[in-house]
Order: C-alpha cells, then structure tokens, then sequence
C-alpha cells in the first residue's frame, strides 16, 4: 500500500427482501414533509410505488410528488425540484429507483439553497456546498451506479454541452438507502444487463491504476470475479435471488470510495461515455460497454503489470509459454467474451454514433490527467473510431 487516505462512509444500508420493514422508523427521524423523487412511472406498475407511500403515511408525512427524473438526469429537472423543496419546504428527499434518481436527488440537496448558479460552482469548478443541503433516503431499484452510498452526481446541461460528474462529500451521501434485490427483478433486461456493465466498469476504472502491491486490488479482485460469476448466473435468469442480491451488494461496494483507497483512478472512459450519453441520450452502461475494449486495448502497453494481474487474478490466464503482452491481450479478450455473453453493446454504434457526431463528442470529453496514459483529442477520436 502506497499513499494516506482517510475513509468514512454515513450512509446506512439495510439489506435484503425485508429491507423495507425498517423505512419507517427511518422516515421518522426527518420533518414532516418528504419529497418523493422517482422516474417514468414504472414503481407505480410494480408496486413498490405503493409500498414505499404506505410507509410515507404510516410515518405521518406530507408527500411532494416529484415524478420524470429522466435515466440522464438534466440541471434543468434538477433547478424544477430546487423549486418544488423551496416551495414546500421540504426536510427530507426520497429518491425512489435507480443511480439516476439518487444522482438527481444529491444535485437537488446541493443547489436548492445555493446563493451562486449551481452548475458553475458544483460541475465545472467543482466546488462543495457552503450552504444548507436537504438529507436524502434512497430506495433502489436498479443496481450500477453505486449511487446508494457515495456522493456522486452525474448531471447533463444540454445548454452548455456537457455531461459531468461531482463527487460530494459525506453530507450529501444518502442518510439510508433501502436494498432488497427483489425490486432489481423489475427492470427490463437491456437495463440490467446496461448495469451490471457498470458495476464492471466502476471496478476497472479503479484497478486499473498504480501498479504497487496494494490490498485494495485484492478486494477489487474479488469483487470482480463474484460479479462475473452472479452475472452469468442472471442473464440467463434474471429471478435468480441468489445472484441478484450478490450483484446488488457488489454493486454497492463498486463505487462507495473503499476501492480508491491507497491508490488513483482513471475514469477515462466514464468522460467518453459520459459524452456518447450526451449526444445519442444511449443509456449509461452501454456507452461505458461500447468504449471500453477500444480504451484498454489502447492504454494496455502503458500499464501492461496491471493488465497481466487482471488476466491471471480475474480471468484465470494461465502465463506459461506466453509473454506479458500476451496474457494482457488474452485477458482482454476474456472481458470481452463476458461482455457478448451477458448481452451488453461493444460498438457505439449500436448506440446512434455516427462519423458525422465523433467531434462533437470529442468536444465533449473531459480528458483527465491521471490513469496510465492522459489522451490526445486524436487519440481520443481515434478510440471512437476504433469503438464502431
């Protein structure tokens, strides 16, 4: 282990098919007021719209309905629910569904009392809140983003022509969230499988970076082999409780700051899908799926140790016979073998990505100076070519 690092993570999970038992007493610790902050409508069709309101009355709350919270949340939706907490002053927002919801909800408790315009000081400064923010619950339905217990906020502004992230700190992390893997079994398979590509992906931005012997890559490791295990599980029987709740909590462990500690990140393919996103509105995990090989593929020489420890720790490669290069090509094409197996996209244009729209998602790629290798705009073109 290299580097100092401090952890500390409030959030509150309660896990498992009897999950929503202890909402209650939880709601009972806030104001009187909630706003019920959710997506298109599909929790109203599976029930658990309803479960979570009987909870909201058996704790004697006032609900605000705040529905349409879009799978690429926009600044626009989030200063519409600035406007409905002001108004009502809300004390507790729930955010009812999957890493979009949570990442609305985060975005809505930091600007709704923000004396400065949120997108400048949050998304492109990436400044923390100096002002006062509204707690946040969460219910998940959908597993990827990891959104349920960390402070990450992926906002689109379409104004401004730019899809970005902000990491908030501890205060703006979810005081509870609710996870029964039950209610993961109601997205459709392309969303499913778009987050379980995700969770990867969270797990390899991370691992892939540093090369010193570091313990936090031996839980990364772990946890990427559980997921490739439970997915295949999954994909061919999405009610498979088992491999369902192994996901969700390796979901959650993806991307709550643990895997960070004691090392860097890259990230850079999260600025490249984050920029497909921008101008197909694909949804999130397949553009993370339809850069990713090409990305790898191209940065592999640059940290080729690292390459070679995910092939023999994850992928089982064996080395005899084989030089380095080798072993890191062949585990490549194992993760890209599991990709086709579980049905996610490995070329964007699967996903609307034209020649004609690859510069201005390059102008939209925020390229980051950390991982093995800090791209070129022409790299970077090169990599989406190479993606089709």
């Amino acid at each position: 282990m290299q580097g100092n690092f401090s952890y500390h993570n409030p959030t509150k999970l309660y896990f498992g098919e009897d999950a929503m038992n202890y909402l209650i007493g939880e709601l009972k610790c806030y104001g009187p007021t909630v706003m019920l902050s959710y997506g298109g409508g599909s929790i109203k069709r599976n029930g658990i719209y309803d479960a979570v309101v009987a909870a909201l009355e058996g704790a004697g709350k006032t609900i605000v309905e705040d529905p349409g919270v879009m799978p690429n949340p926009t600044y626009e939706k989030v200063m519409e629910g600035c406007h409905l907490v002001r108004e009502n002053n809300v004390d507790l927002i729930l955010a009812v569904g999957g890493g979009s919801t949570i990442d609305y909800a985060k975005a809505v408790s930091a600007s709704v009392y923000c004396e400065e315009e949120a997108w400048e000081k949050y998304w492109v400064k990436q400044g923390s809140p100096s002002c006062k923010t509204v707690p946040i619950g969460a219910v998940l339905t959908m597993v990827g983003t990891g959104s349920e217990m960390n402070g990450g906020s992926v906002i689109t502004n379409r104004k401004a022509g730019f899809k970005l992230g902000k990491v908030f700190g501890p205060n703006l992390y979810p005081k509870f969230t609710i996870l029964n893997p039950r209610f993961t079994m109601t997205v459709p398979q392309y969303q499913m499988v778009a987050g379980f590509f995700d969770i990867m992906s969270h797990l390899m931005e991370q691992y892939f970076a540093g090369t010193a012997d570091c313990t936090t890559d031996y839980i990364n490791e772990g946890l990427m082999r559980s997921l490739i295990h439970s997915t295949r599980i999954a994909a061919k029987n999405p009610q498979d409780y088992e491999a369902r709740a192994n996901i969700m909590w390796t979901a959650t462990w993806a991307l709550n700051t643990l895997l960070k500690c004691g090392k860097g990140g890259d990230w850079e393919v999260h600025q490249i899908g984050h920029a497909i996103g921008l101008v197909t509105d694909a949804t999130h995990g397949m553009t993370l799926s339809s850069v990713s090989l090409p990305y790898y593929r191209h940065v592999m020489h640059d940290g080729l140790h690292q390459f070679v420890r995910f092939a023999k720790n994850v992928w089982g490669v064996r080395p005899e016979g084989k030089s380095d290069e080798q072993v890191a090509t062949e585990g490549l094409k194992c993760l890209e073998d599991w990709m086709n197996e579980i049905g996610v996209v490995t070329h964007s244009r699967e996903l609307g990505v034209t020649e004609e729209n690859i510069p201005a998602i390059t102008d939209a790629v925020l390229i980051l100076p950390v991982g093995y290798r800090t791209l070129t705009r022409d790299e970077v073109i090169d990599i989406l070519h190479q993606s089709m």
